[in-house]
């Protein structure tokens, strides 16, 4: 009998546990390196003097041991058996690398409930509350009715994105894909696709995307990588307005070209602008410096000056907000971004005018704009 038939028939005489319902099997230091799902139950054997393996991408921040993995995915007093001798039961909050290396252990599957680390958690989770016996909430839901949440997750990231890796933006990635999920989730239940051709479809876009990475394309530069990226996005949008009416989407905008198809209508107006030129930049309609965009500034500004009617002033002031997001593009500004900083900076200012105007025992309303002006040189002063 070879030693892994004995170690099944062990789990299966002692946990009940059969193989043909599915066991994982991992040395201990491999703990860090494969994908395994804790909904599993789980047999780690030892691997002595094992060179350390690289973290698997996705677990990388808790691959700093064995230990530190299971305790990453399972509740700290999760049971965990010792195989071959006498059980010493522990827990994943007790048990050891050392113990880890020098026996058989083994880890019962997790409840759905108890596995909320694991990629299938979320679906899982989804689908039970849009059974029949879930939640009444979230049955009545539908990819429109859900919109408006996507919209308000995404920006929360965004906003969450200004202070760097934090757990709130863990949190605020969660409630994102928590979207994203919901909608794979109706998709699924009405027979078009599921989870995992969500995630089909994004990988085999990525490295089709790179060939200088998976293939023997060149890029030695972030440009060239941005000019490859649009010429293949380009290829493929021909490829498909060659395909079946079925799948390719109707653009109802006859005026779009087929360098901007795609676009999304609903992006903010700013990044929408800055999306659409750098597109144009890639096929090579672009100004050549900063400084040429700052002349063309110039120009929008005395064409506002001199529009006659509010038609030709809200026409020109577009044209001069279309050149600013151009000149922010040139100078590897993100406009949207710029002007929320500018916005948040205002906001900061102003509620220092406010303060001083308390202080001060004044109300702003009753000020002249030059007693406010020198309250706001005032704020800006204490700002720096």
């Amino acid at each position: 009998m070879s030693p892994w038939t004995a170690l099944l028939d062990e789990v299966q005489i002692r946990f009940g546990v059969s193989a043909a319902d599915g066991i994982q099997l991992l040395g201990q230091a491999a703990l860090v390196a494969r994908p395994f799902d804790p909904a599993m139950p789980l047999i780690v054997v030892p691997e002595p003097g094992t060179m350390p393996k690289p973290p698997l991408p996705g677990r990388q921040a808790h691959a700093a041991s064995p230990c530190a993995m299971l305790r990453a995915l399972y509740p700290a007093d999760h049971p965990v058996h010792r195989l071959g001798d006498d059980d010493r039961p522990t827990t994943v909050g007790q048990v050891t690398d050392d113990e880890l290396a020098a026996s058989t252990y083994f880890l019962p599957a997790l409840d759905p409930l108890d596995n909320m680390a694991s990629p299938y958690a979320l679906p899982w989770l989804v689908a039970r509350l849009r059974a029949p016996d879930g939640c009444p909430w979230d049955r009545e839901q539908d990819h429109l009715s859900l919109r408006k949440f996507l919209l308000e997750e995404t920006y929360e990231v965004y906003d969450a994105l200004e202070q760097g890796s934090t757990p709130s933006l863990a949190e605020e990635l969660g409630d994102l894909l928590l979207q994203i999920v919901l909608h794979a989730q109706y998709a699924a239940e009405d027979g078009v696709f599921d989870m995992s051709d969500v995630q089909r479809e994004v990988v085999s876009k990525i490295v089709r995307r790179h060939p200088h990475v998976f293939g023997d394309a060149i890029a030695n530069s972030a440009a060239e990588v941005i000019r490859n990226w649009e010429q293949i996005k380009a290829g493929e949008r021909a490829a498909r307005s060659n395909g079946s009416a079925e799948s390719v989407p109707q653009d109802d905008r006859p005026t779009m070209p087929a360098a901007f198809a795609g676009l999304s209508r609903s992006l903010p107006a700013l990044a929408y602008a800055q999306e659409m030129q750098e597109r144009a930049a890639s096929l090579g309609y672009d100004w050549p410096s900063a400084q040429d965009v700052l002349a063309k500034v110039e120009e929008e500004s005395a064409e506002i000056t001199a529009a006659t009617n509010a038609d030709e002033r809200r026409e020109e002031f577009g044209d001069l907000l279309l050149v600013l997001v151009n000149l922010g593009r040139k100078l590897d500004i993100d406009s949207e971004a710029a002007l929320r900083q500018a916005s948040a900076k205002f906001a900061a200012r102003f509620a220092h005018v406010e303060r001083l105007a308390t202080q001060r025992e004044v109300q702003l309303r009753d000020l002249s704009f030059d007693e406010l002006d020198e309250l706001w040189k005032e704020a800006k002063v204490a700002a720096r």
